[in-house]
């Protein structure tokens, strides 16, 4: 099974190294020297990383037969994809690939149905859930132990605690205006 492992940024220096946005919580495994990566769009690869280092808190790539600025800057925004044995599973019980995702009913903790997991996207602190409702509409749930606090593989279910607002419209309390012109004026202040 093909898993996407990394996204090419911008080019580094004048050498052909490039900056790559990592989607694998294992880059010394899938992004080492040597590893061979297919690419979407499949054009740009294979390729083959020659050189990889850290520089200011990003990872920075060198592929065989890129030595340039120009052949780098060809790659920026190729999708960098890696082979993978779909029994493989990451070695921490609280990390999961993407593919394990996706698909699994999505309820809340007192057993609420809210849908299913259509993708997951990767953001740079955080990851979203992507969860399509049974109405068509979509809801993004941050991947974050307090909101998702069980992944049941084996009933094909991920639970969530979502805080107010995130799932459905806050509704107001009983009582309180619904039309802000019921408040008082523009300024905040009671007419008199």
């Amino acid at each position: 099974m093909q898993l996407v492992v990394a996204r090419v940024g911008r080019a580094h220096g004048i050498k052909g190294e490039v900056t790559v946005e990592v989607r694998t919580d294992e880059p010394e495994l899938r992004l080492s020297p040597g590893a061979v990566l297919a690419t979407d769009p499949a054009s740009a690869g294979p390729l083959t990383i020659e050189t990889g280092r850290v520089h200011s808190g990003r990872l920075l790539l060198r592929f065989e037969g890129v030595a340039d600025r120009s052949g780098a800057e060809a790659l920026r925004n190729t999708l960098l994809i890696a082979e993978v044995d779909p029994e493989d599973t990451p070695e921490d019980p609280e990390e999961f690939y993407d593919h394990q995702l996706v698909d699994l009913d999505v309820v809340t903790t007192d057993g609420t149905e809210i849908g299913r997991i259509a993708e997951i996207t990767h953001l740079p602190y955080q990851d979203l859930l992507i969860v399509r409702r049974p109405d068509g509409s979509e809801v993004m749930v941050p991947f974050v132990g307090e909101i998702v606090p069980e992944i049941d593989l084996e009933q094909q279910r991920a639970v969530i605690d979502p805080p107010p607002g995130l799932i459905d419209e806050i509704q107001p309390a009983s009582g309180e205006a619904a039309d802000e012109g019921d408040e008082g004026s523009e300024n905040g202040r009671e007419e008199s």
